[in-house]
C-alpha cells in the first residue's frame, strides 16, 4: 500500500510539475477538490474527449450528439428523483472529526476481504504451477470461500439496509465489523445521516423574485428532455443514441483522491433508447462494447474488472461498473445502467407532454426502455495519466522518468530541437514546425544538450523527437526518436508526416 501511496503522490507532483493539472485558485490557497486543467492538460483531456466521441457518435450511423445546458428547469430535478433521493449516507468520527461516506468505509473493507482472497488464490497458484484449478480452488479452499462469502454477505446486507433506508442498520454493521476511521484509528461514530448533493443557485435580478435553481448534478436528463425533439428533427428510428459531454456538480462532502472526486467534474453520457424487453440484449452489447473501447488503448486487460451492482438505482433494472485499477486500487470508471423506462415516464408524467416513440414496424406507440453508459471524463484522465507515468531503469545503470501517453492522446505530438543554435539549424527546425502544425500540436526546444531536451520530452509524454542538426543542411535529413522505445533512426524530413499520422491516427487505434 505504502507503494502505491508513493506512487499517487508522484502522478499528482507530476501533474503540476508539467503542466497537467493545478489545484483551482492556489494564490489564494486553493478550493478543496476544484481542479484546474493546465496547458497539457487541456490538451490530454481534449483529445479523451476526442477519442470518446469519434467512436460514440461518428462511428455509429444511429447515434447523435447535443450539448445541453447546464441550467434546467426546476422540475427536471423533482421529476428524475434527485431532489428527493440525490443523496450520500455519511458519518463522522467523533475524533478525528473527519466525515466519511458510510458505503465506502463498508465497500473499502470488503474490498480487502477479496484482496486477501486474490493473495491466497496467487500463493496457491505459485505452488502448483500448471497443475492448478483455478476454479475449484476458489470453490473448496475454507480460507478462500470463507472470506468471499463474508464479502458478499457485507455487500448485500448494506444494500439492503440503504434500498430500505434503514440507516441505523447502517451504522449497525460499520460497528460490527469494526470498522475504523482511516485517518485516527478511533471506532467512534456518530448516527448515519443522509445529505442531498446538488448545488442550489438563483435566476432573477431580484432576491424577492428569484427562482430556485440547481446546477446539474449529471448530464443525462438534458437527453431525456430533448428526446423527442432530436429523434422527430433527425428521423431517428428505435434503437438510436444521444451523446453528450459536459460539465456536472455535486456537493462532495468527501471529495478525495486528486481528481478522482470533485465538486465540479465532466461526465460523457450516452443514452441509447431500445424497444422495451430488448434492453438486456443492449445492455449486455455496450458493456463489451465499452470494455473494448478502453482495452484499445492498451491499458492492459488487467486494469480493468466488471462490478454487477448489488443495490440498483430507483430507475435501475440491471447496472454494472467498469472498475479501473487507480494507484489507490480498484474503483468506477464508469456505469453501464439499463434505466428501463423511467426517465422518460416520469418527465411525461411532471411536464403533461407525451414523450412517446411510434414504431412502424410494430404499428404502436411506446415509451422506449434506456441502457446508458456514463464515464467521468476526469476519471478517464487519472486512470491513463496515472498508468502512463514510469521509471524505468536503463542499460547504462541511468534511470529515466517516462509519461507513456498513448501517442492518439498525448497533448503534444512532435517536439522539434536544432542540435545548436547556429549555423542555420534552428531556421530549419522552425521550418518543419511550421510545416507540421497545420496537423498536429508540436513543441520547439532549443534550450540545453539533446539528451536533456529528450529526457524532458519523455517526462512530459511527447511521442517523437526530431533532431536537425549539420548532416540537415546537406542531405534533408532528420534523427526522430521514439520516446517508448528511444530508438533513433535517420529519415528524411518529407517521411517525418507520415511516420507521425499513422502511429496518431485514431482508425488504427480503435480498430485494434
Amino acid at each position: 500500500m505504502a507503494n502505491n501511496e508513493d506512487q499517487f503522490k508522484k502522478v499528482i507532483s507530476h501533474a503540476k510539475e508539467y503542466g497537467y493539472i493545478f489545484g483551482s485558485s492556489e494564490i489564494y490557497d486553493g478550493l478543496s477538490a476544484v481542479y484546474d486543467y493546465a496547458q497539457n492538460g487541456v490538451e490530454l483531456k481534449k483529445n479523451i474527449r476526442e477519442y470518446w466521441w469519434r467512436s460514440m457518435v461518428h462511428m455509429h450511423q444511429n447515434i447523435v450528439g447535443i450539448d445541453a445546458a447546464i441550467l434546467m428547469h426546476p422540475t427536471t430535478w423533482k421529476a428524475s428523483g434527485h431532489v428527493d433521493a440525490f443523496n450520500d449516507p455519511l458519518i463522522d468520527n467523533k475524533d478525528s472529526k473527519k466525515r466519511y461516506r458510510a458505503d465506502v468505509l463498508i465497500e473499502d473493507y470488503a474490498e480487502k476481504l477479496n484482496v486477501k482472497a486474490q493473495k491466497e488464490i496467487t500463493k496457491a497458484s505459485k505452488r502448483f504451477g500448471d497443475a492448478f484449478n483455478e476454479q475449484e480452488f476458489i470453490t473448496t479452499n475454507p480460507r478462500v470461500v470463507g472470506y468471499l462469502n463474508k464479502k458478499t454477505e457485507v455487500l448485500e446486507r448494506m444494500a439492503r439496509s440503504l434500498e430500505a433506508e434503514d440507516l441505523d442498520d447502517v451504522k449497525l454493521l460499520i460497528e460490527e465489523l469494526e470498522i475504523a476511521c482511516p485517518l485516527s484509528g478511533s471506532r467512534n461514530w456518530t448516527e448515519v445521516k443522509q445529505f442531498n448533493l446538488m448545488f442550489g443557485t438563483k435566476l432573477g435580478a431580484s432576491a424577492d423574485t428569484a427562482t430556485d435553481l440547481y446546477l446539474r448534478p449529471e448530464t443525462a436528463q438534458g437527453i431525456f428532455v430533448n428526446f423527442l425533439n432530436v429523434q422527430k428533427t433527425g428521423r431517428m428510428k428505435i434503437p438510436f443514441g444521444i451523446a453528450q459531454t459536459g460539465k456536472a456538480f455535486r456537493n462532495e462532502i468527501v471529495a478525495r483522491q486528486f481528481i478522482f472526486r470533485m465538486r465540479e467534474f465532466e461526465q460523457m453520457e450516452m443514452q441509447f433508447f431500445v424497444r422495451p424487453g430488448e434492453e438486456m440484449k443492449w445492455y449486455e452489447y455496450w458493456k463489451e462494447t465499452r470494455l473494448n473501447w478502453h482495452l484499445s488503448l492498451g491499458m492492459s486487460k488487467e486494469n480493468y474488472r466488471f462490478h454487477d451492482h448489488e443495490k440498483l438505482a430507483h430507475y435501475a433494472n440491471a447496472a454494472a461498473d467498469i472498475e479501473f485499477n487507480f494507484p489507490f486500487g480498484f474503483k468506477e470508471l464508469e456505469g453501464i445502467h439499463s434505466r428501463t423506462d423511467f426517465d422518460l415516464k416520469a418527465h411525461e408524467k411532471h411536464s403533461g407532454k407525451k414523450l412517446q416513440f411510434f414504431d412502424p414496424e410494430l404499428k404502436e406507440n411506446y415509451t422506449p426502455y434506456v441502457v446508458e453508459t456514463s464515464i467521468g471524463l476526469d476519471r478517464m484522465f487519472l486512470a491513463i495519466f496515472s498508468t502512463a507515468l514510469q521509471d524505468e531503469e536503463l542499460e547504462d545503470g541511468s534511470s529515466r522518468t517516462v509519461l507513456k501517453l498513448p501517442a492518439v492522446l498525448a497533448p503534444v505530438k512532435v517536439a522539434v530541437f536544432p542540435l545548436v543554435k547556429k549555423d542555420g539549424l534552428p531556421e530549419i527546425a522552425n521550418s518543419i514546425i511550421e510545416d507540421l502544425q497545420w496537423n498536429y500540436n508540436v513543441f520547439y526546444d532549443e534550450k540545453d544538450a539533446v539528451g536533456k531536451r529528450y529526457r524532458r520530452q519523455d517526462a512530459n509524454g511527447t511521442p517523437f523527437c526530431i533532431t536537425v542538426d549539420h548532416q540537415t543542411i546537406e542531405d534533408n535529413t532528420v534523427t526522430i526518436r521514439h520516446r517508448d522505445t528511444m530508438e533513433q533512426q535517420r529519415i528524411k524530413i518529407s517521411e517525418i508526416d507520415g511516420i507521425v499520422s499513422k502511429a496518431i491516427s485514431m482508425k488504427e487505434w480503435l480498430k485494434q
